[in-house]
Order: C-alpha cells, then sequence, then structure tokens
C-alpha cells in the first residue's frame, strides 16, 4: 500500500486527444512512468525535472495518442525501484518507464522490463553492463554512459600531464565501473592509477577518503560519484586546500546543477565530459529557456534533456506503429535517426545504446560567465563514434558480429 501511495501521489495525465483512442493502444492511452531519485542526492540533476521534461515533450508532440504520465521516487534503492517498476506494469498498465539514474536500480528495473515486454529508456543511469551483458530489446540507454566519460574526461586530463590517478569512487555498480572504465583510458593513453578508495553511497564526511587520496601524492584525484556525493567532496577538497597544494580533481560525472551549487568560485576550471550543453545552439536554448520557466530558473541537466528527446522519440515510434508493446516500439525508435536539440544523426543500436556526439567543456571563471548558467566552456565535440564503446566490442546477446 505504501508503494502504491508512493507511486500514484504524483500521477498527472495529460490528455492529447478528445476522439477514441488508437486501436492498438493498450487500455487506449499510453503511460509513461518517470522513475528516480526525488528526494536525495540525484534530485537536482533528475527529480522533478524530469517529470517536467517527460511533461513538455508529450505535450510538444501532440498528435491522436492520449498520455498518462506518473511519477515516483525510488530512494536509490533496487528493490524499492524494481517494486515500483512490477507495480506500475502489473497494476497500472505502464508501457515505458523512462530515467532511472542509479545504475544499480537501473539494472534492477531492467530484469522487471525485459520480463515484461515493457520499454524502458534510460537518462540517468551510467552503467555500460545494460547494453552489454545485461542489454534487452526493449531498452535503450539515452544519454551517457561510463565509458563515454572515461574517455571524454580521462584522456583530456592525461594529455594535458595528469598521468597519475588516485580513484574516490563510490561503491556501487556504477561507481566501480566508472572506475574501471577510466583506468583503462589513463592507462592505454600513458597514465598510471596509484590507488583508490571507496564510499558508501550519498556519505556526508569524505575527510578519510580525501587524506588517503591526498598522501598518495597522485596527480589527479578522480571523482568515480556524483551528484550531491561529487559536489560534497569537491567542497571538502577545497577546504583540505588538496588543490592550493597542487592536485587536481577530475569529476568524472558533473552536472550543470553541480557546478550552480558549488559555485564558480569553487568549481572553476573542473573539466567535465556531458551530452548537453543547455547555451549550445539556438534549439537548445529555446527548450531549456521553456524549462526554466517551470523549474524556477534552473536550466536542464543533460539527463533532463535526454528524457525530453527520448519521450519525444518514444511517442513518434508508437504513433507511427499504433503499438506500445516494448520490443516493438524500441525496433521502430532503432530504425529512425534522433535529430532534435539533444542529438544530430543520433543511433539507437542493435546493443540499445543511443550513439550521439559528446561534449568535453570545462567550467568557467567568475569573471567569464556573464548571465545566470553561463557555466561552460566547450573545449572538444568527441564524434558519437568514439565516444561509446564500439559495437563489436559490446557483449551484448542482440548483436551479431
Amino acid at each position: 500500500m505504501r508503494l502504491t501511495k508512493l507511486a500514484l501521489a504524483t500521477t498527472a495525465l495529460v490528455g492529447l486527444a478528445t476522439g477514441a483512442a488508437q486501436a492498438e493502444i493498450s487500455d487506449g492511452v499510453i503511460k509513461i512512468g518517470v522513475l528516480n531519485d526525488r528526494s536525495g542526492l540525484y534530485a537536482d540533476l533528475s527529480g522533478e525535472g524530469s517529470v517536467v521534461a517527460a511533461r513538455m515533450a508529450v505535450e510538444d508532440f501532440g498528435g491522436d495518442l492520449q498520455v498518462e504520465i506518473l511519477s515516483a521516487d525510488h530512494q536509490n534503492k533496487p528493490d524499492v525501484g524494481s517494486s515500483i517498476a512490477r507495480q506500475w506494469i502489473d497494476q497500472d498498465g505502464v508501457d515505458l518507464i523512462i530515467d532511472v539514474p542509479t545504475s544499480s536500480v537501473a539494472l534492477a528495473v531492467q530484469q522487471v522490463t525485459s520480463d515484461t515486454d515493457t520499454a524502458f529508456i534510460s537518462s540517468g543511469a551510467a552503467t555500460t553492463a545494460l547494453t552489454n551483458d545485461q542489454c534487452a530489446p526493449t531498452f535503450v540507454h539515452w544519454t551517457y554512459d561510463t565509458y563515454a566519460l572515461s574517455v571524454g574526461t580521462g584522456k583530456a586530463v592525461v594529455e594535458q600531464g595528469g598521468d597519475s590517478w588516485f580513484f574516490l569512487t563510490a561503491d556501487y555498480a556504477f561507481g566501480h565501473q566508472l572506475e574501471a572504465d577510466t583506468k583503462r583510458v589513463v592507462e592505454e593513453n600513458g597514465g598510471q592509477v596509484v590507488g583508490q578508495v571507496r564510499h558508501p553511497l550519498s556519505t556526508t564526511d569524505f575527510s578519510s577518503f580525501l587524506l588517503q587520496a591526498q598522501s598518495s601524492g597522485a596527480k589527479v584525484i578522480g571523482l568515480a560519484n556524483a551528484g550531491g556525493d561529487t559536489t560534497n567532496a569537491i567542497k571538502q577538497a577545497n577546504s583540505f586546500g588538496i588543490v592550493q597544494g597542487g592536485q587536481q580533481l577530475a569529476a568524472l560525472l558533473g552536472f550543470i546543477t553541480d557546478v550552480h551549487a558549488l559555485g564558480l568560485d569553487v568549481a572553476q576550471g573542473l573539466t567535465l565530459t556531458t551530452g548537453f550543453y543547455w547555451d549550445r545552439t539556438d534549439e537548445s536554448r529555446e527548450f531549456s529557456e521553456r524549462f526554466g520557466e517551470r523549474m524556477n530558473g534552473q536550466m536542464p541537466t543533460m539527463v533532463h534533456a535526454g528524457v525530453y528527446s527520448a519521450v519525444a522519440h518514444y511517442l513518434k515510434a508508437a504513433a507511427e506503429i499504433d503499438d506500445d508493446g516494448g520490443k516493438a516500439v524500441v525496433d521502430q525508435m532503432k530504425t529512425v535517426p534522433v535529430n532534435d536539440f539533444f542529438a544530430e544523426n543520433g543511433e539507437i543500436r542493435a546493443d540499445g545504446r543511443m550513439i550521439h556526439d559528446m561534449y568535453l567543456v570545462q567550467v568557467k571563471t567568475p569573471e567569464e560567465s556573464e548571465k545566470p548558467w553561463d557555466y561552460y566552456n566547450i573545449l572538444a565535440t568527441i564524434p558519437a563514434a568514439e565516444a561509446f564503446q564500439p559495437l563489436e566490442q559490446s557483449t551484448c546477446s542482440l548483436v551479431t558480429n
């Protein structure tokens, strides 16, 4: 009963048609469940912003589909996430589950959706396991993954002279994978890893972990974590004088909301890899300004932008085939390129990975920033073919090499 109330309390109905629903759409309505962290360390980068982005995509789509949006908080717990997913599918008729940050939760949800022919598109999770051993014909990985993050930030930092690394890693599937992928990139580019330490998810005291990193003598401390863990680690590293002492912090997964929380005085100079920046093009600015009007001026993270893009692409596919079966819609999505403010000529591969350009950015100094949320200088565009794991290296059973 608690989960039922949790899942349905934030339900919002977006009606897009007054006539009869299309015959092959189950229950006469497409139901989309936005499942994410709404109260914890990933709430700013995902949370309510993803619900707003999904609702905007539905409203902008128009057409003859009726669409209902549900949302729930998975609390970063795999058992809670999978229970909500099961309830949504079995009791509420949800056709698409979207977002799902926290890789361990996404892997649990992946099992539920693949067993029930329900579409699942992740914008917030990072582990490449979702498109490797745990891949499914009903799944699409939309926004970023640990491979893309390591290729961007890891390679760039080594090339700039940061050739010795110590990792401060979140102790769950995402952190482990990000550390492993970045270690590979560092070593392939001539660097070395001198050590690592792992911290619990959503910890508040990084002092002992940072002291180990500081005493390692590594030129670079790689933060293989995200959200509140990243901002807390950076704030405490700043108070310990780690950067002032000559070591460099590399945020391997950073979001514009992290920079906003830290402030440019603290965050300036950080190098990040992102799949989206709100101020990159006229189209990205138009979406972001509309998003900001609903979010008290906050600009979207790459997770929010990815949710909008993914929902829009899903709805187009469902309308084209007049069906909301998970595999059927995902198969259709794979036949059409993704072209919108988020991705130009994006492609959904056989393993479910949506490949698109990524961007290496550096946080501006306070003097460089000319307006609110003007936080990034784009240093380089990483082409889609380079940003993501080559398909021939995939261990996904759907890939025929």
